[in-house]
């Protein structure tokens, strides 16, 4: 475990490679899961807010939903979620499919459009890193939970590429815990890998 301030980070996110491989996986993590995405104070206020600028991306199915259920619901596990068509388990009725069957977010489509100025949810850019708050007097931890089968994929891209979890969402960590949190997690990653690379030379000796 890598502690940094009250963050405590587990090994895996350091070590384990990953980057996501769309057209195997078919962002198949907005559709596949218990609840919706989950959702901060703060972002409910946001989705608010950019949501007309959003809309004219989503299908018809995803609009008559909110309409429905509203924006985001409560989930009694998961606090404050974006909905999902029919079931818990059904898709984000943010997520849309292109022609390739890929689902993308609204959020994201019309960021990268320059229509809104939010990326999307952070637990969303975070994935497959995950952050759970602590209770007061605890520490914050944050984890790498990829589906087992959907993301095996992404294990094997990342792997190939031997790019470790961390850097793969790098602008999310950013994001979540600002710019000195993830310099250090970087700095402590390093010299991680550089005393693994030393021991590994001296048991060879």
């Amino acid at each position: 475990m890598i502690i940094i301030d009250n963050i405590l980070v587990s090994d895996d996110v350091i070590e384990k490679k990953f980057v996501c491989d769309l057209d195997k996986c078919k962002g198949g993590c907005c559709e596949e899961g218990d609840a919706g995405a989950p959702l901060s104070d703060d972002e409910l206020k946001t989705i608010t807010e950019v949501f007309d600028k959003v809309k004219p991306y989503l299908t018809g199915d995803s609009v008559k939903e909110i309409g429905n259920k509203g924006k985001y619901v409560y989930h009694e596990e998961f606090g404050w979620v974006t909905p999902t068509i029919g079931s818990d388990q059904g898709i984000c009725v943010y997520g849309i499919r292109d022609r390739n069957g890929i689902i993308k977010c609204a959020f994201e489509q019309a960021y990268n459009d320059g229509v809104i100025g939010w990326k999307k949810p952070v637990s969303c850019h975070l994935y497959p890193v995950t952050v759970k708050k602590g209770k007061p007097g605890e520490y914050d931890k944050v984890n790498y939970e990829p589906r087992e089968i959907l993301c095996s994929p992404a294990c094997v891209l990342g792997n190939k590429l031997g790019i470790p979890a961390y850097k793969f969402v790098r602008d999310a960590l950013i994001r979540k815990f600002g710019k000195e949190f993830y310099h250090a997690l970087d700095v402590a990653a390093k010299l991680r890998q550089a005393s693994e690379e030393n021991e590994k030379i001296r048991n060879s000796l």
